[in-house]
């Protein structure tokens, strides 16, 4: 008989939140366009702006400034191929959705905290700031480092430089408001919160405008052509529905992380342990055992963690974050991000930290 799943890995994809499926079926049921101007349209289109009203007052952001993309990848390309700058900046432990659009001499250092240089923000942005966007996450997917996103916001605009925020992983687990984080886009996406996988969305700050976007089609105002994804948008909006009670938890969760890091001590390495971080989040390493045979053994044992972040690629290597940070190669190697949620328990926490305490007694002594 198969182990029952502990899942561990809410910063991957958060379980779906009650009603989801409920909301998704619906609009499936419903059908529609919602550039359609007779009733099934206008119904579709009620469904779209509901979830639009609801992201808004989530984010402190205007109707018009939400953009529906596939996710929180599409959401952070948009924001830095159409912001029209040529020039991007990105944090050094930034995801890789932004990172595959920097030049490696375009990559800004961190602490070994992973919080980003502001100095060298600075420094970078003195010459061409005029011609810039800058890319910096609200919170680090491995590490739960958050970072410092106003102070980078008021360095960039003295320069002219724009500010884009990633905010998949603070979504529901920060407060967020766009205007006191001075941010010009933020990207999230809806199943980092509950919600379905394949749609996210790109908010823009009032008179930030996207280029060379209008091609093939006028919806989003033109910003993103295609369809919405009403069944996904639908379930977005039921998934933000459970925001404040997300947020209402955060304390419970940061005592679960506070419980797990020390039944770990003293054989773990925690990472960004000394800097703001993600309630929800804790990135460890396990010296002498890679990740990969950690997140397998975790699996038999029935823990659903990872090393790193998901992504398409489906492989394990060492964490290209930790190394920005200045952790050795094979240090980094050993690291596994565990994250958890709102429906996590105290016993859950328990059972997993005494079996990474098993594995690493079991692996020392072979």
């Amino acid at each position: 008989m198969a182990k029952p799943l502990t899942y561990l890995d809410y910063n991957a994809t958060a379980p779906a939140k009650a009603g989801v499926a409920d909301a998704i079926a619906m609009a499936v049921a419903q059908g529609g366009n919602p550039s359609s101007v007779h009733g099934s349209g206008r119904a579709a289109r009620r469904l779209v702006e509901d979830c639009r009203a609801k992201l808004a007052m989530a984010t402190g952001a205007k109707t018009s400034g939400i953009v529906f993309t596939s996710g929180g990848t599409e959401a952070n390309r948009l924001a830095l191929t159409a912001s029209g700058r040529s020039r991007i900046l990105a944090c050094a432990v930034e995801h890789p959705a932004v990172t595959a659009h920097c030049l490696p001499e375009n990559l800004l250092p961190v602490d070994t905290q992973g919080r980003l240089d502001l100095a060298a923000l600075e420094a970078a942005l003195a010459d061409d700031g005029a011609d810039t966007v800058v890319s910096l996450m609200l919170a680090n997917n491995e590490t739960g480092a958050i970072q410092p996103v106003a102070e980078a916001a008021a360095i960039a605009h003295a320069a002219g430089a724009l500010l884009h925020c990633d905010a998949v992983q603070g979504l529901g687990k920060l407060p967020i408001d766009l205007s006191r984080l001075g941010a010009d886009m933020l990207s999230v996406s809806a199943h980092k919160i509950g919600g379905p996988a394949g749609v996210g969305a790109l908010i823009l700050a009032q008179g930030i405008t996207l280029t060379g976007t209008r091609a093939a089609g006028g919806q989003e105002q033109g910003r993103r052509p295609g369809t919405e994804n009403l069944a996904g948008i639908a379930g977005f909006g039921a998934a933000l529905d459970h925001l404040a009670a997300g947020l209402a938890d955060l304390d419970r969760q940061a005592a679960l992380r506070e419980r797990l890091e020390h039944a770990l001590a003293p054989d773990a390495i925690i990472f960004a342990q000394d800097t703001p971080r993600l309630a929800n989040t804790v990135c460890v390493a396990m010296p002498g055992v890679t990740a990969e045979t950690q997140v397998m053994a975790f699996d038999l044992a029935g823990f659903c963690v990872s090393a790193g972040a998901a992504c398409s690629s489906g492989k394990v290597q060492a964490s290209p974050v930790l190394l920005a940070m200045g952790v050795a190669p094979d240090l980094a190697a050993t690291a596994i991000r565990v994250s958890f949620g709102q429906e996590t328990t105290a016993d859950e926490i328990d059972a997993f930290a005494a079996q990474w305490k098993l594995l690493c007694q079991r692996k020392r002594a072979a």
